[in-house]
């Protein structure tokens, strides 16, 4: 059996003061992989030019991508294993280790190379900072800080292509690598001597290699099919056919062997729960269909309604902002409402119901409904993000939330590659001509044919209504279990079951 914890550790409540110091740590570490996401988009151009191989340039994002997608469930298994706090300090120094090969890297191969060892730390900040928090909160007492994660995607969604086209256009594409140092260092120090007081769940495991190879590998097969379907390679291509065939048997594989191990990488009891299995596909579908608008909509805004460039980035403000305020109506709903799905479930039918009248009038409306309607949509969006990670780890025993949180993280990114994908098929495929050729995309961006773009764009909006209706039918399916308080430092995980009594709770 593995040794008990100190006394002091294992029994001492957290203070307000402690937590919050905790969480300011977590949301630097959580910083660093959101506005990697974000910065190095507009200084792609750049890059590809000053090393002189744009033709590789889309494995900078394949290979972070890849390697953060494929080992977030590691994360989540070794920390049950051996702590949170030693793996998240590996997943933070590993990041920085990664951006400084970045910042210094003089050629394209040595770039992609190093961006995938910032995917290997990537792929734990997350998940592990979300695992932490439902370490030291109970799950009423977690709604309440829902907002500030999404507050922090937000400010990195708005920060990021700013502070990327800056550095690309007035320094060097080499500081936006050269920034996560400074805030990574932060992290570390913040995060390495307050999580000592985190207490201590993990228990004797054995983690299933096998498992792990067989997910990695079926995974990076299927994310490298995604990426370059219908981009480098045709999508009935030699290539792109063996990889999805070699996803299918890797998958299989997979299956098998978590029906099998004596221990599994992820339980089989986890992936059973109705409430994890629907919170995790509602998540997914929501999660997959606003990475996929946030993607396209600019190249509606500028094709098709003609904005320039900063003029589209300001107008996708709404979207960005409203997932924050539909976050913050999710989390207070769970504070204060016993049946805390009402809120998520009604904002959901009014997002739905915005994206079909895109849909429907496309360019049609006047341009400052179509921002309110984006503004509604997201918000319905956003109140799906903080209640399926909460639901989640509130179901789960403390012992085994890292890896239900890392799976929920896993199985969102690869839905949110699959919306991508899609969107981009249909994009692509609606930009074809009557011959079967691909306008030039620069072209349509700049507006030459502005009404073929729109009866493209109406299939996307389309596609994003089914996705959006996909998440509230599994949000509807998801069981309300009452939330329970297990506050961290009160005891034996195992009696940590009891209600939280809250005379503000309303029916």
């Amino acid at each position: 059996m593995n040794a008990p914890q100190p006394a002091a550790t294992l029994h001492r409540r957290l203070d307000d003061a402690e937590i919050k110091s905790i969480v300011i740590g977590l949301m630097t570490a959580m910083l660093l992989a959101a506005l990697d996401q974000t910065i190095v988009a507009t200084a792609m151009p750049t890059i590809g030019l000053d090393l002189g191989d744009a033709v590789n340039l889309p494995w900078i994002v394949t290979a972070y991508l890849l390697a953060s997608t494929a080992v977030t469930p590691l994360y989540g298994k070794l920390s049950d294993i051996h702590g949170r706090r030693i793996m998240l300090l590996i997943a933070i120094t590993t990041f920085s280790l990664g951006s400084l090969v970045c910042a210094v890297a003089p050629t394209m191969v040595t770039l992609a190379l190093a961006r995938g060892l910032q995917g290997i730390g990537g792929g734990g900040l997350i998940a592990l900072s979300q695992t932490i928090i439902g370490d030291i909160m109970s799950p009423k007492e977690r709604a309440r800080y829902q907002v500030y994660i999404a507050g922090v995607f937000v400010a990195a969604s708005v920060a990021g292509p700013l502070l990327g086209g800056f550095f690309a256009q007035h320094l060097h594409w080499s500081y936006i690598f050269w920034i996560n140092l400074p805030i990574g260092f932060l992290a570390f120090a913040l995060t390495n001597g307050k999580l000592k007081l985190l207490p201590r769940h993990e228990r004797r495991h054995r983690l299933d290699w096998p498992g792990a190879s067989l997910l990695v590998l079926g995974s990076t097969s299927l994310l490298l099919a995604l990426s370059w379907g219908g981009v480098r390679f045709p999508w009935t291509s030699t290539v792109v056919l063996s990889l999805l065939a070699a996803a299918a048997l890797l998958g299989t594989g997979f299956a098998a062997r978590l029906a099998t191990a004596a221990e599994p990488l992820i339980p089989t009891n986890v992936l059973k729960d109705q409430v994890v299995y629907s919170a995790t596909l509602a998540a997914c579908f929501a999660m997959g269909t606003f990475i996929g608008l946030t993607i396209y909509v600019p190249i509606f805004f500028e094709g098709v309604l003609g904005l320039s460039a900063s003029q589209s980035g300001l107008a996708l403000v709404p979207l960005m902002i409203g997932t924050v305020t539909g976050a913050t109506l999710s989390g207070r709903s769970m504070l204060y409402f016993k049946r805390y799905k009402r809120v998520p479930m009604a904002m959901m039918g009014v997002s739905v119901a915005c994206c079909a009248l895109i849909a429907a009038y496309g360019r049609a409306l006047p341009f400052p409904l179509m921002e309110v309607l984006f503004l509604f949509l997201s918000i319905g969006l956003g109140t799906i993000l903080p209640l399926s990670t909460i639901a989640i780890q509130n179901t789960v025993e403390l012992h085994e939330l890292g890896i239900a949180t890392a799976s929920m993280n896993f199985f969102r990114s690869l839905g949110g590659a699959l919306i991508v994908a899609a969107f981009g098929t249909i994009v692509l495929g609606g930009t074809a001509g009557n011959a079967g050729a691909v306008h030039d995309m620069e072209a349509l961006i700049r507006g030459s044919d502005a009404a073929h773009l729109a009866g493209t764009f109406r299939w996307v909006f389309w596609a994003a209504c089914l996705g959006l209706g996909l998440a509230w039918t599994f949000l509807i399916l998801m069981e309300e279990r009452p939330l329970r308080d297990r506050r961290a430092g009160t005891g034996d995980a195992g009696s940590l079951e009891a209600e939280l009594p809250n005379p503000l709770v309303l029916e």
